[in-house]
């Protein structure tokens, strides 16, 4: 039985709920983090000893860090659809995945989410929230360059490039900032909605983290 451990409206739980979703597997979860707590214990702490979600346990393997699991599960419940043997093909999502990682998930989540959704009004930052929002203008019209002729990120089917990047967008798209019009990025999204995994998974209310700065 894959167990895995995180909250429903942790951003990084969402992508590997999103891919065990899209995959079918039978899962436990168990709700840790945030009100849940349970970071800090020592069994938690035995699996991952930075204290931080998601966490899976997968017959007795145990993996942390986001798209770690990512590799994980898709290498080995995925092949094929998921999961290229050829490391040129792996790397094409991967890529993608790292852009998103060092990129524009630090932008929007610290800058904007954490900055702007998550800090209560009289704390903000205007610089640092406006910093947030350039870079991810930035970002998003560059992907909605690359996004021209492609139903999904690499091509016409779904991939680990898609299931990271794509988790940013229900939140990008629910806040009250400004947007650039990036129509490709608009019509993506539009067809990521369409799938039950991500509307079960992804689109799901953040509301109870609004002005709120602790986890």
């Amino acid at each position: 039985m894959l167990r895995i451990w995180g909250r429903r409206n942790s951003f990084n739980v969402q992508k590997v709920m999103w891919l065990v979703g899209e995959l079918g597997l039978v899962h436990e979860h168990i709700p840790a983090g945030g009100n849940f707590g349970g970071l800090d214990t020592p069994q938690f702490l035995a699996m991952n000893p930075h204290g931080r979600v998601p966490v899976v346990n997968d017959g007795g393997s145990v993996v942390w860090e986001s798209h770690t699991i990512l590799r994980y599960l898709a290498a080995r419940y995925g092949a094929g659809r998921f999961w290229a043997e050829d490391p040129a093909a792996r790397a094409e999502a991967e890529c993608w995945m790292d852009w998103l990682q060092t990129g524009l998930q630090p932008a929007f989540l610290n800058d904007i989410f954490w900055g702007f959704y998550r800090t209560p009004p009289h704390r903000r930052d205007a610089a640092t929230v406006q910093r947030g929002i350039d870079k991810c203008t930035a970002y998003f019209q560059l992907l909605d360059r690359w996004l021209e002729g492609r139903a999904y990120m690499l091509g016409e089917q779904l991939s680990l490039a898609d299931i990271t990047v794509g988790t940013t967008l229900y939140r990008y798209y629910g806040l009250d900032i400004s947007r650039p019009r990036v129509p490709n990025v608009e019509a993506w999204y539009a067809r990521l909605q369409e799938r039950a995994p991500y509307r079960d998974h992804v689109m799901v209310s953040f509301a109870d983290l609004e002005g709120r700065l602790g986890n």
